[in-house]
């Protein structure tokens, strides 16, 4: 009885004690609100682990697996990973079609995240009987197998696109004015748990691989997918044909998009964000290979690199937290990850001679690190390109640069690995370079190349920027006020 007494106190101390616990240090506690309740809010988050899932099977696990297992080109599956890429330059006329979508159901969102839905679903459906074909054990024509893979990663690419774009757009309605950036920011932590709880999992149901575990992996996910964005969409967008009536007026993208390009240091900006982010992409497509086939790790140990790259990034997620906070500027914070990727690509290159897993993985980690400081940096710097009134078509130009640079990065980085890999071996280098590293390292060096120019190229609007900023610097940022 004394017990049976005691539990409601016990409870009842519990509980006073967790609501005296300072806002601050409970993650995203601010972002509900009466009209988005918290449990509302991590509901819709799903459509985020769902686009997670996803890049870690085509960046992460598929690429390994048909370059490996599979035994094919890297060119080929470099081109291939690129392609769901080709179309993230289209993020921001989805996002602005779904502004302005004209429905009688009174829907904007919910069409365009349905449909994404449906094509990511598909993509992964089709998946591996796709890679069946391309890998050559099948008695069709040879174009059938590039052309079904080639399908399939668009069709799951496009879907990945056009569902981040519109839920992101839906979170943004549903919240109020003043939750709103740490709404947005959930949403994009949300696709790094996703992304590192995908890598771990996938790593561990690949760990005894088969090609008929692979497969099973790749359709569950599709399947995993559907459910997800169901019940994340589920009665979270409100029925209003007066917003979606063909009566209602819409503005012109042409013409918006043409204010923004005659701004003054855009281009610079941009041609610096390009190179970055290609010296961040190059060696997406390689990295596992490299793992797998020169340092002899498992599927199951590359495949959890994704996740280890992810894990860095949310370490960059927080450390530029606290410097913008105390007001460095954003082009010097993203020089800091450039210069993280220096060493990150270094300790890639040295893993090889000293016969290093571990020193593999550090670099790894520094990878994600310095991505993750760089793509901070230039998103925050994105945000004052322009002040009248053309913000989102700024972060606009920011996703679209960065995507198409990505997709060109990742297919060079398989076709220069394969070219200069055949060379080396062939003996054209010399003896001293035959080697199945050389490709991988001559990457890896171009990358680091490429960092040093975007240091370069960036160096101009860190003066510029601190010469112009006699205003005072910006009072806090975290990742509440990372944009989406």
């Amino acid at each position: 009885m004394k017990h049976a007494a005691a539990t409601p106190t016990l409870r009842r101390h519990v509980w006073q004690t967790w609501t005296q616990v300072a806002p601050r240090f409970l993650p995203f506690a601010d972002a509900a609100s009466t009209e988005l309740p918290l449990g509302r809010l991590l509901r819709l988050a799903l459509f985020q682990v769902s686009v997670g899932m996803a890049a870690v099977l085509l960046i992460g696990t598929l690429n390994r697996v048909m370059i490996v297992e599979l035994g094919v080109a890297a060119w080929l599956v470099a081109a291939m990973v690129a392609l769901p890429l080709v179309v993230a330059p289209f993020r921001a006329l989805v996002g602005f079609r779904s502004d302005t979508h004209r429905s009688v159901l009174g829907w904007k969102r919910v069409p365009f995240i349905w449909a994404g839905t449906w094509l990511q679903f598909g993509g992964l459906a089709i998946m591996p009987f796709a890679l069946i074909l391309l890998s050559g054990d099948s008695r069709g024509p040879a174009w059938l197998g590039p052309a079904s893979a080639a399908l399939a990663f668009l069709l799951t690419g496009a879907g990945m696109q056009t569902v981040q774009t519109a839920g992101l757009a839906l979170a943004t309605d549903l919240a109020t004015e003043k939750t709103r950036p740490r709404v947005v920011a959930l949403m994009y932590v949300m696709l790094l748990v996703g992304m590192v709880a995908s890598g771990i999992v996938f790593g561990l149901l690949l760990a005894d691989f088969t090609q008929i575990r692979l497969i099973q992996v790749v359709q569950g996910a599709a399947a995993l997918t559907l459910a997800l964005n169901l019940v994340a969409m589920w009665k979270q967008e409100a029925r209003d044909p007066s917003r979606t009536s063909a009566a209602v007026a819409r503005p012109d993208f042409r013409s918006t998009w043409r204010r923004f390009a005659r701004t003054g240091r855009s281009l610079r900006f941009l041609v610096a964000l390009g190179l970055g982010t290609a010296a961040f992409s190059m060696q997406d497509i390689i990295l596992e290979p490299y793992g797998g086939e020169i340092l002899r790790l498992s599927v199951s140990a590359t495949t959890t690199l994704t996740a280890t790259i992810s894990l860095g990034a949310l370490a960059a997620f927080m450390l530029a937290a606290r410097l913008l906070g105390r007001g460095l500027d954003a082009h010097r914070l993203a020089a800091l990850g450039l210069v993280a990727g220096v060493v990150a690509f270094s300790a890639v290159i040295f893993a090889e001679p000293l016969h290093s897993a571990v020193l593999f993985v550090v670099g790894a980690a520094l990878i994600g690190f310095g991505g993750g400081l760089f793509a901070v940096g230039t998103l925050t710097a994105a945000m004052s390109l322009e002040t009248q009134g053309l913000h989102g078509m700024a972060l606009g130009a920011w996703g679209a640069v960065q995507a198409a640079c990505a997709g060109i990065a990742i297919a060079l980085g398989g076709a220069v690995r394969d070219g200069i890999g055949a060379l080396a071996m062939q003996g054209a280098l010399g003896e001293a370079l035959r080697s199945p590293a050389t490709g991988y390292s001559f990457v890896y060096h171009c990358e680091m190349y490429l960092l040093f120019i975007a240091l370069v190229v960036l160096g101009p609007l860190v003066r510029r920027s601190r010469a112009a900023a006699g205003a005072k610097p910006s009072d806090k940022f975290g990742l509440a006020d990372f944009p989406g």
